[in-house]
């Protein structure tokens, strides 16, 4: 009988280090609630240290998140293991999560100390950990480079001093299958008491052995697996979950587990982060890209005509992923939009049906057929975290092969109209040059991506990008039929946030109330790159 894998996601964690990948608390706790319904074991809602944000991140997603066990990371030091105990207060199922590096690489040029001072330190910080809270997990950092002996000696420690759960990271994805195998083969058989402690696998992608690496981790007898949805975390990111659990799922013949995920859920899961962080997927992506169940070699399409076994080991319905047929079109009611929405995994609520039925009818009187690909290219634009400040009423733009081009914005805020006009190289910078004047917080283009939505013949541009304003990065993602003008507008919903975010910071620097105000944050450090 296949045994339980319990999933650990850390896409609210590891995932939002990723650069230019950061959530607002509203972004956090909407990508909460789709973990949710997704059916992830343990949810890893931040690092309450690191910032107030952080903190006031989990303590949202703990108070509303009642399923699964909320987790918390702290290091091995008495201020971040209480900031996460607090954090954690509300929660109805709560973790500690906490570690230090145990690498000698680590000890002699990060932390200094020597193997003895570690061992301490790992003792001390597990027995207060569970003096706050009864489940407590553990990760010796760089488990992967650690000399095997050393590693049985600190989890042994962590399992003496009360740990329920034992994490061996591949930090920096330098693990190569076999020897992360036998890993947790060494510590499953080395450490006493291991019969009361879950195994557990975090894995990075940076030799692109991240899933692989996490599958021998099972293989070795991991029944914990952590990971992130599309991927997304430090440097090349982290085992992906979708790959993960559709893995185990194909492949339960060889590997003896089996989780309780809704898969149906998974794209849903992949393009809700897409539209939060503004972080595209890769076409030819495993599982979730637009490529994953599509066929153009002749043979291929034969042999999926005759039977969709042939070349799919998986169907589309399996994992939530939209069939691009036509399902609505100018004439089709809220009803029938809302429901084909929660067919595609998206419950919406009535201001957000109102503000995509808009949107819905406005592309519907552009375009001949709308595709599922266009709704969700939609919501893009339907939900908002984010208040809409600043409102397009009107897009212009001019361009010449002389290499100038015009562009003029009028946009709505409180019901007062303002137009400007912008000059540039091209038509899509000569629009936010435009927004810029307006706005009054210009910003510069980060990254920038154009992506067709639906068949080519009848498709429509779908752009993702992300500014900087500031000193601070926001991201943007509009789908329409022209190019130029998803554009615009996607730099718009960039910039509203911007003027949203640091309007907020000024008046809390105003108030007094900045977390280094309070002077809670003395020995802050970035999130650590476990």
């Amino acid at each position: 009988m296949a045994q339980k894998l319990y999933i650990f996601d850390t896409t609210l964690r590891d995932g939002e280090q990723s650069p230019g990948c950061s959530m607002n608390l509203a972004e956090k706790l909407e990508m909460a609630r789709q973990l949710d319904r997704l059916g992830v074991d343990i949810l890893e809602a931040g690092f309450p240290i690191a910032s107030h944000g952080d903190f006031e991140a989990v303590q949202a997603v703990a108070a509303e998140i009642r399923r699964p066990t909320i987790a918390a990371l702290a290091r091995a030091n008495e201020l971040d293991i209480n900031r996460a105990g607090e954090a954690l207060r509300g929660a109805a199922r709560s973790r500690i999560h906490t570690f230090l590096a145990t690498s000698d690489i680590h000890l002699q040029y990060k932390l200094h100390k020597t193997r003895a001072e570690v061992l301490q330190m790992i003792s001390w910080a597990v027995g207060h950990a569970k003096s706050l809270c009864q489940d407590v997990e553990f990760s010796p950092e760089d488990a992967g480079r650690t000399d095997r002996s050393y590693l049985i000696e600190c989890c042994h420690a962590a399992v003496e001093a009360g740990a329920t759960v034992l994490n061996l990271p591949d930090t920096v994805g330098y693990c190569m299958e076999p020897e992360y195998e036998q890993m947790f083969r060494d510590v499953a058989t080395r450490v006493p008491g291991m019969d009361k402690v879950i195994l557990s696998t975090h894995t990075h992608d940076d030799l692109g052995m991240a899933v692989a690496n996490t599958l021998a981790g099972i293989r070795g007898g991991a029944r914990q697996v952590e990971c992130t949805i599309n991927g997304i975390g430090e440097r090349a990111g982290n085992a992906a979950l979708e790959e993960v659990v559709m893995a185990v799922y194909v492949r339960r013949d060889m590997l003896p587990v089996a989780t309780d995920i809704h898969t149906e859920q998974l794209f849903a899961s992949s393009e809700l982060l897409t539209r939060l962080t503004g972080m595209t997927v890769q076409r030819n992506k495993a599982i979730v890209g637009r490529n994953a169940f599509a066929h153009e070699a002749g043979i291929h399409q034969d042999g999926i005509l005759k039977n969709a076994i042939t070349y799919e080991i998986i169907t589309p319905h399996t994992v939530g992923m939209p069939s691009n047929y036509l399902v609505l079109g100018k004439h089709s009611g809220r009803h029938a939009l809302a429901k084909r929405y929660e067919d595609l995994g998206y419950k919406l609520t009535k201001p957000e049906l109102d503000r995509v039925y808009e949107l819905f009818t406005q592309l519907a009187d552009r375009k001949k057929n709308v595709y599922d690909e266009d709704l969700i290219g939609l919501v893009n634009e339907g939900f908002s975290d984010i208040p809409e400040l600043f409102s397009l009423r009107l897009f212009q733009s001019i361009s010449s092969s002389e290499g100038q081009a015009t562009a003029t914005v009028e946009l709505e805020k409180n019901g007062e109209a303002f137009r400007d006009s912008g000059t540039a190289g091209g038509p899509c910078d000569a629009a936010f040059r435009a927004i810029d004047r307006i706005t009054g917080v210009p910003g510069a283009i980060l990254d920038f991506s154009v992506q067709t939505v639906g068949p080519a013949a009848d498709g429509v541009a779908e752009v993702s990008l992300r500014a900087g304003f500031q000193g601070r990065e926001f991201a943007g993602r509009c789908t329409n039929p022209s190019v130029v003008e998803a554009a615009a507008r996607a730099y718009l919903q960039a910039a509203n946030k911007a003027v949203y975010e640091l309007k907020r910071a000024e008046d809390s620097r105003a108030a007094g109330t900045t977390s280094a105000d309070k002077g809670e944050l003395a020995d802050r450090v970035s999130p650590s790159r476990r």
